[in-house]
């Protein structure tokens, strides 16, 4: 790394010279300030968004996933997340509260195009709102109200370059390390080990929803 600060951009002006060529043309076009309805069909079949906010601690970015459609498009401003079951460290919801900043990243599995929403959200415990995505009789807490201020899609580059839907790609499970030894090593082996990973199925059925 001897020298790496002498080659660091910073200022947009640096930035600009590097990328001086002028944006591909489809990449300015693209984006529009609603869900237009070509955008709606790629939102609804997305079972995965990765949903980024910041606050004043930093920077959050979370992943959602439900069978598509769990992101609701109530029309063309307007996007409903039920905030389903997690670890309840509400790290995404805190940062609401003080930033309304969001940015949504929809994947689409076998699909090269990935699906992008930038806006402001508010947080909704309406007993009617949340009652409306129930799922398997489990009532979600709460549920984000996402005023839409831009919307695009992104090109398939960066999935094709990843193979991230090529079945020939797919990593084993078992040559990486389990939540279980993980948390065994952050904790000096006062969490986690072997049993945590053998009861995780039934502790992930459990809690699901």
């Amino acid at each position: 790394m001897d020298g790496s600060q002498d080659h660091l951009i910073k200022t947009t002006a640096e930035l600009e010279q590097l990328y001086s060529d002028p944006p591909y043309g489809p990449a300015v076009v693209k984006e529009a300030d609603r869900v237009t309805p070509q955008y709606r069909k790629l939102i609804e079949a997305a079972p995965f968004v990765v949903l980024a906010t910041c606050g004043p601690e930093g920077l959050d970015c979370s992943p959602r996933g439900d069978p598509p459609g769990f992101v609701r498009v109530v029309d063309e401003q307007t996007l409903l997340i039920p905030d389903r079951r997690g670890n309840n460290r509400i790290d995404s919801l805190r940062n609401l509260v003080r930033d309304p900043r969001i940015a949504l990243l929809f994947l689409i599995p076998g699909v090269g195009e990935t699906m992008r929403v930038i806006g402001r959200a508010k947080i909704s415990t309406d007993p009617k709102l949340t009652e409306s995505f129930a799922f398997n009789g489990k009532v979600p807490k709460c549920v984000l109200i996402v005023t839409v201020e831009r919307a695009y899609f992104q090109c398939t580059k960066a999935v094709i370059r990843s193979k991230l839907w090529d079945p020939a790609t797919q990593v084993d499970r078992q040559t990486l390390p389990t939540p279980g030894s993980i948390l065994a090593e952050l904790t000096d082996g006062k969490m986690g080990g072997p049993e945590h990973d053998r009861l995780a199925p039934e502790r992930i059925k459990a809690t699901i929803y």
